[in-house]
């Protein structure tokens, strides 16, 4: 028999912002053995259904539904609310008492995995930016899995260890780090193939998976220097550079940009996610967000970083009578209107660095 679900609130956002990150999701029960459970992570939150067929004592079958609107709001196909979510479970709930879905293919391959790995990273990284883009996995796997015949035209029920480790010795990467990050999005793919389709696939998969991905070339990588060198500019550098953004950008929006990154020293990453709240004026510092980067299971505080007074005087402008809440840093977004000729349109935040790196070459004579 399985054992009692604990019931958690998750149909309120509210309630789901106060759960704590942990390794397995918190459930809810939609009807017997059915249930919609919310996985909080440390940088997003994921909706998850689960099917046990009723009174059955063995496994269940699970899978994600979509991301939860935890700090954004939902788009209807990857980012999901509540009621979203449980259409799309139920619908699936459907699926399984009939029998599991209708699209297994016992002949699927792994480009067929591969490929529909990238497809939900392309749609993802979308959803993230605003507008169409293509994820890491795309370029890493396209490279060096999709253009491997010898692996890609396996069939997932042929799949063994010795199809992964020849493979892996065939990986072109000249770094060993390289080839870990590529080795990486396979298992993530070859993992997420079975959770969705686990009717039609061995039992052993995950095993295969499991082992057939350990690194063969762990020993190049750890001899690897996991930082990369020294690349820090000289203040007269800084300076020169700040001094040119500052000259030539009319709206302030790249200066404070630039102003930012120097005086705190953190990723483009960080100070785009900054609010005005993250700005203490009369105390002379901001709050930075925590990097993204590393595998931390816990969202660590903000960053507290004393900045100097032609810091603050450039930051006064961009803070004074706005909400705490805003988006600290923002920038024009253009339409263009004929073949020559783009408007401005409204003011949003920065999404990714090319908004920055394209705003550089147009201006003249300048190097840095």
């Amino acid at each position: 028999m399985a054992g009692v679900t604990k019931e958690f609130r998750i149909h309120e956002r509210s309630v789901r912002a106060r759960l704590t990150p942990r390794q397995y999701p918190y459930w809810r029960t939609i009807s017997e053995g059915c249930h919609l459970g919310y996985y909080r992570g440390t940088r997003r939150g994921t909706w998850i259904a689960r099917y046990r067929e009723a009174g059955s004592a063995g496994p269940a079958v699970r899978k994600s539904i979509g991301d939860a609107d935890d700090g954004c709001e939902a788009n209807g196909s990857t980012i999901l609310n509540w009621k979203q979510a449980l259409d799309a479970a139920t619908s699936w709930f459907a699926l399984q008492e009939a029998g599991g879905d209708g699209d297994l293919d016992p002949n699927m391959t792994v480009a067929d995995a591969v490929i529909a790995y990238i497809e939900m990273r392309d749609a993802r990284e979308t959803a993230r930016v605003g507008r169409k883009a293509r994820s890491t996995a795309s370029f890493k796997l396209n490279s060096h899995v999709l253009a491997d015949q010898k692996l890609s035209g396996v069939k997932l029920c042929d799949l063994n260890e010795a199809h992964l480790r020849s493979w892996q010795r065939r990986l072109s990467c000249a770094r060993g780090s390289s080839k870990l990050r590529v080795l990486s999005e396979l298992k993530a793919a070859l993992n997420d193939i079975y959770a969705e389709h686990r009717k039609a696939l061995p039992r052993d998969f995950p095993v295969t998976v499991k082992f057939g991905c350990r690194p063969v070339f762990a020993d190049d990588a750890a001899s690897e220097s996991v930082a990369r060198s020294n690349q820090v500019l000289p203040d007269e550098r800084i300076r020169k550079i700040l001094a040119a953004v500052q000259d030539q950008d009319s709206d302030g929006d790249n200066s404070i940009l630039a102003i930012l990154l120097a005086a705190t020293g953190a990723r483009f990453s960080q100070v785009v996610r900054m609010f005005v709240r993250d700005v203490e004026l009369d105390r002379n510092c901001v709050f930075v967000p925590p990097s993204r980067k590393g595998r931390g299971k816990k969202i660590g505080p903000h960053i507290r970083v004393q900045v100097g007074e032609d810091v603050v005087a450039a930051l006064r402008s961009h803070v004074e009578n706005r909400g705490p809440n805003e988006p600290l840093l923002l920038r024009w977004r253009y339409r263009q209107v004929s073949p020559t000729k783009w408007i401005r349109v409204s003011r949003a935040p920065w999404k990714t660095p090319s908004e920055m790196q394209r705003w550089w070459p147009k201006q003249p004579g300048f190097q840095a």
